[in-house]
Formats: structure tokens, sequence, C-alpha cells
């Protein structure tokens, strides 16, 4: 923090640090998942966090054309207009493109789902610095590839980072 003596006020400047998040489509609906395991109700808080730490302007939401195909295949109509209202949010959007492809292609031949590649892949195009999952099976496996270029990270864990910054 830098301090200014103005006019008799102490004026602190500090840098508003904006933390770039992917939130996958498990993640980015788990508010509204049954809260019948304290996991759930844990990881749809932390997400609930994350998102007004979006509105203040702390955390950079990040969408993509793989998001959009997910949610554009929710059949729950709730579940799908509140995934849209939250990308709505994203500062920046990823479209697919050969490299994204590539890089998936890459992240499936390590055992990584195709549709988990595309997000994974999505997510490091846009260079940000955590993705974020539910998914466990996913999250383990993801989090054992050598050279991957962001955080992979459950919603718990995503906060317990952000408040790092």
């Amino acid at each position: 923090m830098l301090n200014r003596l103005i006019s008799g006020f102490v004026i602190k400047k500090t840098r508003i640090v904006s933390v770039k998040i992917y939130l996958d489509t498990c993640s980015l609906q788990r508010p509204l998942d049954s809260k019948t395991q304290i996991r759930i109700v844990l990881e749809s808080e932390s997400i609930l966090g994350v998102l007004t730490l979006c509105e203040a302007g702390r955390v950079e939401l990040i969408s993509s054309e793989v998001l959009m195909f997910e949610v554009e295949r929710t059949p729950h109509v709730i579940r799908k207009g509140y995934a849209l209202d939250v990308l709505s949010r994203a500062r920046s959007f990823i479209a697919l493109s050969d490299r994204i492809e590539n890089r998936a292609r890459e992240f499936s031949r390590l055992g990584i789902r195709s549709l988990d590649a595309l997000h994974l892949a999505s997510a490091e195009e846009a260079q940000a610095d955590y993705f974020c999952t539910c998914d466990d099976k996913f999250l383990n496996r993801a989090k054992t590839i050598q050279g991957i270029k962001i955080r992979v990270v459950s919603p718990v864990e995503l906060i317990e980072e952000i408040e790092k910054w």
C-alpha cells in the first residue's frame, strides 16, 4: 500500500488484483444442487462467494464456447437460466479454436474426458489463474498432469486460494 497525505487526509492506494477464474459447468451450477451433504453446502457457498467477488471486481469470470454449448444442452430450465445469467457476467469469452482442440486432444490422451478436456484447454487459452470443478475424478486426474498452465481446484480450494491474493 502506498499512503499519501492530501489536505490532511491519508489516502491509501491499493492495487486491485483480479483473479481470472474458469468455472466448469458442475461448479457453476453447484449452488442449485440439493444441500443434503456438508460438502455440497460448502462448495455452494464457495461458488456464491466467488460470484460476489466477481461483482466486486476482485475476480474475473471466464466464459467459453464450450461452457455455452454444455449449458445450452441443460434440460432443466431453471438451471440453464441460472448458468446463462452467471456466464453473462464473464469479462472474457473464449471461442473454440484449432489450438484449443489440439490441446484438448493432449489432455484426452492423458485420461481426461473429451468435454472436460475442452474446458481445460479453453481455460488455458484464456490464461486463467484457476480452473474450478466439483468433479473429483476429473480434479484428481487434472492435478497429476505435468505442464498444465493453470491450477485446477475444487470450489473450497478456490476460495482459500483467492484469499491469498
